[in-house]
């Protein structure tokens, strides 16, 4: 069996591996980098007329932002993922086009992606020609995989993004019974100094900034990536405000995110055992709570920001790399009664990343917005730490090779040096291919 690495190695980003088998290869994720200019696997379009197949881990553009293009080649193989991961790929991608406009998606491309899916079952074995596949639950976002892959001598497991902690939403990611000998696992998280706090700290020191902004008349804004981060700030904001730890005022929501709650309202069959029961055996439906506002208009959008009443504001990109953000940024950031509170991963490159490192000049449609509004990071990682990592990577029976990918700087070497007395531990570059013995 042969690994070779387009993207996310060494690098946040452009996740996209292949695997090879007896002539059958497939791709594991196929995403795009963002920041300062998009970045894609470095696999060259002729190659794609040889690739049977991709298996996607997850509904991140990073892990399936380059799905359009591949499509775009004249690609047809199929696409195998979970039902909620085919959903949420399906309006991530629309709107990722409609604001990024990239000049390598044709319409035909684009058409073509929402047609060409197996939908797959946890737990469920299914085949591309000479390899077998197994999708586990990752905990990452909903519908996320872990992904196992074999043929008749070697077993790999791929994590894609992946948690091991229980949230409002999903349980942690499936560990029990890995029977695996090779390894590719995201270091995101995986740095000497990459130990999360408890999240109940991180909300604690949240909802505190997000009521002293408030009780000041503030406007607090929350970028927040749609899928994942925003449904679970979205709960906490609602459960504290209704049990008064927070004052009541409206939670607006906007961008993309009402329809991805839409689609984790619909496939609320995989979230947690306690979040299903909450929506049917009560009226207590959490996705339907009278706190929040869907932002419908640009108007209604113009009206919010122009008010003098204080709200919280959730919306898109997470990153600030396009979306309603920059309008509300361009609108609140010189008035320091407001807070910028980040939530999720800033990717090296992108503009929120440039804040959060203390910029407070930032260019907005072509002309200089200065920073006068609290910035703060309150971190909600649905990325394991590195010990959750090293936990994982010790439930893996038979375990001998580990690839170490999607993680910035020193944080694979660190990763590495925490396992190379026990494993072989690579630290892959872009373009480099490995034969498994």
């Amino acid at each position: 069996m042969k690994i070779k690495f387009y993207g996310a190695a060494g690098e946040v980003g452009r996740s996209c591996i292949l695997i090879e088998s007896n002539g059958t290869k497939v791709l594991l994720d196929c995403g795009i980098k963002l920041g300062k200019q998009e970045q894609y696997p470095v696999i060259e379009d002729s190659e794609f007329k040889t690739i049977d197949a991709i298996v996607l881990s997850h509904a991140h553009l990073d892990h399936c932002g380059y799905l359009p293009h591949v499509f775009s080649t004249g690609w047809n193989g199929y696409i195998y993922t979970t039902k909620p991961t085919f959903e949420l790929v399906n309006v991530l991608l629309s709107d990722y086009l409609k604001i990024s406009n990239p000049k390598n998606v044709t319409k035909e491309g684009f058409s073509k992606v929402n047609k060409h899916y197996k939908i797959v079952d946890y737990n469920h074995e299914f085949a591309i020609k000479a390899l077998r596949f197994k999708l586990l639950p990752a905990g990452h976002v909903l519908g996320s995989s872990l992904v196992e892959a074999w043929d008749n001598r070697h077993r790999i497991i791929y994590t894609g993004d992946m948690s091991l902690k229980k949230t409002r939403l999903l349980d942690p990611a499936q560990t029990d019974n890995l029977h695996d000998d090779t390894l590719i696992i995201e270091s995101t998280n995986a740095g000497e100094k990459d130990e999360l706090q408890d999240d109940q700290v991180t909300i604690s020191k949240l909802l505190a900034s997000v009521k002293e902004t408030i009780n000041k008349g503030g406007k607090v804004v929350i970028p927040s990536f749609a899928v994942g981060r925003a449904q679970e700030v979205l709960f906490i904001l609602d459960d504290y405000m209704k049990s008064g730890v927070i004052p009541k005022v409206p939670i607006y929501i906007d961008g993309m995110i009402s329809k991805a709650n839409r689609i984790y309202r619909h496939n609320v069959i995989f979230c947690r055992k306690e979040l299903q029961q909450r929506i049917l055996m009560s009226e207590d439906d959490p996705f339907k709570s009278v706190n929040f506002h869907n932002v419908m208009t640009k108007q209604m959008r113009s009206k919010i920001m122009s008010e003098h009443e204080s709200c919280i504001i959730v919306t898109t990109s997470g990153m600030i790399s396009g979306g309603p953000i920059l309008k509300y940024l361009e609108r609140l950031a010189g008035d320091s009664k407001n807070k910028l509170l980040f939530v999720g991963y800033q990717a090296d490159g992108t503009m929120g990343r440039t804040i959060v490192e203390g910029a407070r000049e930032i260019e907005l449609n072509g002309r200089k917005v200065q920073i006068k509004m609290g910035v703060e990071m309150h971190r909600l990682s649905g990325h394991a730490d590195k010990q959750q990592l090293a936990r994982f990577i010790s439930k893996i029976n038979g375990l001998k090779n580990v690839f170490i990918v999607h993680g910035e700087g020193q944080k694979g070497k660190h990763m590495q040096e925490t396992l190379e007395k026990k494993y072989k531990v690579h630290l892959p570059v872009l373009g480099q291919e490995f034969e498994l013995n």
